[in-house]
């Protein structure tokens, strides 16, 4: 998911010594929730709250099964509908559904809801910087077709499907649009057209995209992006200077969730901790730490969030059509793109 913006934590928040009552959970490097509602929660069950980064949504999936025989965790949040198919045939969760899962629609449940709890929900999309489109008076592009041609060489910036959820979330949504065959033709005219590949959503944004000072003025990003621009921007802003660009078949619905990892020595903690997370409190802090949309509805928004933009023509995919043919897909793309 995800999310974005936020400062990185050190790998560690809110560590105790160790002692029967610690609660280790596993996130995405951009997870973030206020340190004051840990704290509650850590007084009302008295228990320690250890958050361990371990890197973007796949790499963190990666981890979790290569340790699964000596669990680094008891729960892990993070993991979405790209993603539960595999943690699920590989067996690292424990079922567990949320009472609290009541207040989430039945859209954005993932999978049948028993391994992962939804969070949060973003759409991932292509962002641009207008600054720059502006100062080079260039048209922007309609299609994703267009992004081939000579005018757009080496503008775009993506990340790797392997190992970050929003990458693999951008590759589904090429392969939904155009079908497997043509998607494949696609993404070899962009890497031989200049397009540049990272290994996660940070790298891209913060480090490449012209916003951040770098040399490409389309990212894969989030249709929440804009608003989090202006939100943290030093100059009081009435407008973002980002945007969504909305092509078809560029936007994809990321559900993200939180679930037990199996062999969790802290089973009735770690389900108090999914129940935490879908909580009236935490859900209306999400928004503009993590710069995603809250599951549970009724909750209300802050008003940067008219900035944000939910795009158009959004691909989604079952789970079992992610886990039947996502390998080939990664595998076809790595070959196409990275060899």
């Amino acid at each position: 998911m995800r999310t974005r913006f936020t400062v990185p934590l050190c790998g560690l928040l809110l560590a105790g010594a160790a002692h029967a009552a610690d609660l280790t959970v596993v996130t995405h490097d951009s997870f973030d929730v206020d340190k004051k509602l840990v704290a509650a929660f850590e007084k009302a069950n008295g228990v320690k709250v250890r958050l361990v980064k371990a890197g973007d949504a796949g790499a963190m999936l990666s981890r979790l099964i290569l340790t699964k025989a000596a669990p680094i965790g008891d729960v892990v949040y993070g993991l979405d509908n790209t993603l539960v198919g595999r943690a699920k045939a590989e067996g690292i969760l424990e079922p567990y559904r949320s009472p609290l899962a009541r207040n989430v629609p039945a859209r954005l449940r993932i999978d049948d809801g028993t391994l992962l709890n939804t969070v949060d929900y973003g759409y991932v999309t292509l962002n641009y910087d207008k600054a720059w489109f502006a100062s080079h008076k260039l048209a922007l592009p309609r299609t994703l077709d267009d992004l081939t041609k000579p005018a757009y060489r080496g503008l775009l910036v993506v990340q790797n499907p392997t190992t970050s959820s929003p990458g693999l979330a951008f590759m589904l949504a090429t392969v939904r649009a155009l079908g497997p065959e043509k998607a494949w033709t696609w993404w070899k005219a962009m890497r031989e057209g200049g397009m540049k590949v990272t290994r996660g959503w940070s790298d891209a944004y913060y480090t490449d995209f012209t916003r951040a000072g770098g040399k490409y003025p389309i990212v894969v990003s989030y249709g929440t992006s804009p608003a989090a621009e202006v939100f943290y921007s030093e100059k009081k802003l009435g407008t973002s200077p980002t945007a969504n660009l909305a092509l078809p078949g560029a936007s994809f619905l990321q559900l993200e969730g939180v679930g037990i990892l199996k062999g969790t020595k802290q089973p009735a903690l770690a389900r108090k901790f999914v129940d935490f997370m879908l909580s009236p409190e935490v859900q209306a802090d999400f928004p503009t730490r993590m710069w995603v949309y809250p599951a549970r509805e009724g909750v209300k928004l802050a008003p940067v969030f008219a900035q944000a933009q939910v795009p158009n023509n959004v691909a989604t995919f079952t789970p079992a059509e992610i886990t039947r043919d996502v390998k080939a897909w990664t595998d076809t793309w790595t070959k196409v793109v990275l060899r």
